[in-house]
């Protein structure tokens, strides 16, 4: 099978004449005709607009995967690197919304790697964070090292340079548990309550949370299974491996679960747990959607300091909670690692535990109090510290 460049027709819909996509796959040893719609003629005027609209969507690529191609385009290698190594969704975004886009149609061994420098550097002046940056560039560099370990492709055009400044300058914002119980108390509805509650007390991710189902709460054995993740409108995989676990279950929080489901519509156990009302309890709530109508406003009146534009979420509960058992409660960080579900404890100590001042002193005054048991501090400025602590000046 040759590159294909598909055609385009147009054809009269309910909504207005629409682009419609047309190319040719293989199935089950026939060549089987597909079409793809691509967008309305009154907002993609020509056919040159809806070309472009084409390649932005990856349809080259994807129509190509399979084609034995004489120069082989950076798309196809793309979604074969996808479908031989990875379908980790956040994988698939980078390459189906960023790479494909630009270089779909670019033959692999044709890019160069300032061309891949000056682009990824473009996205600065377009408002990405520096780890966004950094993400696109390792997963083309993955693209590459697997097209060398298929041989079709003699270099890797992301390997031996990096990018500056590609490091988060992000700080959460982290809330008290006084603060957190005024958040809860502002809520009258008993499921936007629980939810926030639940995130509080188990350091669920918000996907995770939403995508929960009666089913999952395992009232006996004292814990709540995650196995699911709510991205995109679909159920889909944790994060990561370690994501795929439990987290603990006390009588504090099954107390108000149980309250809860007594109160919801949707009880079975193939229900969401948190359900969507408008959509009679087949999807979950929109985390997003509950979080700028509901959260956001509820921590400000709390007395959370929230800079406009800063981010502020259920995920900031649980860097709450990862910063409360290590700098508060005294928990080993191991246990806040496996509580997080973290695959390393790095993860866990560098990004989601913040330091605190007052533990940052009590250290320093502890460390101190260990000096002055071992005896008489030495000279400093002319003077001796004895074991209460008082100066007795000397001859220097």
């Amino acid at each position: 099978m040759k590159y294909q460049t598909g055609s385009l027709r147009q054809v009269k819909r309910s909504d207005g004449w629409t682009w419609l996509f047309r190319f040719r796959t293989s199935k089950d040893g026939k060549r089987v005709e597909n079409t793809k719609r691509i967008g309305l003629v009154k907002e993609l005027k020509n056919e040159t607009d809806a070309w472009k609209k084409i390649d932005e969507m990856g349809l080259r690529a994807e129509v190509n995967k399979d084609a034995d191609v004489d120069r082989l385009t950076f798309g196809v290698l793309a979604l074969r690197y996808l479908d031989a190594e990875s379908r980790n969704e956040g994988i698939v975004h980078v390459v189906k919304k960023s790479l494909i886009p630009k270089w779909g149609n670019v033959p692999a061994e044709d890019i160069k790697r300032k061309e891949i420098h000056d682009w990824l550097n473009g996205f600065r002046g377009q408002g990405y964070a520096g780890p966004t940056i950094g993400k696109a560039k390792q997963v083309m560099h993955g693209v590459y090292d697997y097209g060398l370990f298929e041989e079709v492709c003699k270099v890797n055009p992301c390997a031996n340079w990096r990018l500056k400044n590609i490091k988060s300058t992000y700080k959460a914002i982290t809330v008290t548990p006084a603060e957190t119980l005024v958040m809860l108390q502002s809520f009258t509805n008993m499921m936007y309550f629980t939810l926030v509650f639940t995130v509080a007390a188990t350091a669920l991710r918000a996907g995770e949370v939403v995508a929960l189902r009666w089913a999952d709460i395992r009232w006996e054995e004292n814990r709540i299974r995650v196995s699911k993740s709510w991205r995109r409108g679909k159920e889909g995989k944790p994060k990561t491996a370690a994501s795929d676990s439990t987290v603990p279950l006390g009588p504090i929080l099954a107390q108000f679960l149980r309250s809860w489901k007594e109160q919801s519509l949707y009880a079975a156990d193939a229900d969401f747990v948190f359900p969507s009302i408008k959509k009679k309890g087949k999807i979950p709530v929109c985390a997003s959607i509950f979080v700028h109508d509901h959260l956001r406003p509820a921590a400000i009146a709390a007395g959370v300091e929230i800079p406009d534009g800063y981010r502020f979420g259920l995920h900031n509960l649980r860097h709450s909670l990862a910063t409360w058992l290590v700098n508060k409660g005294n928990v080993n960080p191991k246990t806040v690692q496996e509580t997080l579900r973290h695959s390393r404890i790095q993860t866990t100590l560098d990004l989601y535990v913040q330091g605190n001042s007052d533990n940052k002193l009590s250290a320093q005054e502890e460390f101190c109090e260990l000096i002055k048991d071992c005896g008489r501090f030495p000279k400093v400025c002319g003077s001796i510290v004895d074991q209460n602590g008082k100066l007795e000046s000397v001859t220097a």
